[in-house]
């Protein structure tokens, strides 16, 4: 039993991550990633983590899927995460699938819940119904910003919720992707969907015990 004891501790300290990393788990792609500040996040296997975070100027949490940019959405078949999260932001921070395409270049935001400030702060473009709940749709520019291509200008798409959601719920990820293409925006190639904790200039924590994500 001691040693067993010992065998566990070991393992989940070597699923402790405190700075910015990148890996795979259970089928699953995760990232720590943050400019400055304290971070930890707890790698808890089948999608799920824990993560907190403090004195950041922006850090982000996330578990999710990855492809090798050859499929778009629709090829990729329905793509939905069903989540529960004990979300405990405090100050500006917000929880919500997030990915990217390419070709073109699209940084793309559903947000479920949020902190202290409602993301994007512009004019939205409408809305729409998913999964119960009504979304505000926006389009934001980035000038040379970080990417995953190097610094490039692209667009950034989001839905944002006008309620704040509870702790477990489902976000139909290809219902927004056909609202927002009904919309004239247009997706490229997907590289990514996750489940993401991001921050700024803030604290918090949160443990997300179902990170189920579905598609590809």
């Amino acid at each position: 039993l001691v040693l067993f004891g010992l065998l566990t501790e070991l393992a989940n300290t070597q699923n402790v991550i405190t700075e910015n990393k990148t890996g795979q788990i259970d089928g699953y792609s995760y990232e720590l990633w943050k400019d400055y500040g304290t971070t930890s996040m707890t790698l808890l296997g089948g999608g799920k983590f824990s993560c907190s975070w403090s004195n950041i100027g922006n850090a982000l949490f996330r578990i999710g899927k990855k492809w090798d940019c050859t499929k778009t959405w629709q090829q990729l078949g329905t793509i939905s995460v069903a989540y529960n999260v004990d979300y405990r932001p405090n100050g500006n921070s917000y929880m919500c699938v997030y990915g990217w395409t390419r070709n073109p270049l699209i940084e793309y935001y559903i947000v479920d819940s949020w902190g202290s400030w409602r993301p994007p702060g512009s004019n939205s473009m409408g809305t729409i119904t998913v999964d119960g709940g009504t979304y505000d749709i926006y389009v934001t520019d980035r000038i040379n910003q970080p990417s995953i291509d190097g610094n490039p200008t692209f667009k950034q798409f989001w839905s944002v919720r006008t309620q704040k959601k509870g702790a477990s719920g489902v976000i139909s990820v290809s219902k927004h992707f056909e609202a927002w293409t009904s919309k004239g925006l247009k997706l490229g190639l997907m590289y990514e969907a996750s489940l993401t904790i991001e921050g700024y200039q803030s604290s918090g924590s949160a443990n997300v015990n179902q990170n189920d994500v579905t598609g590809g």
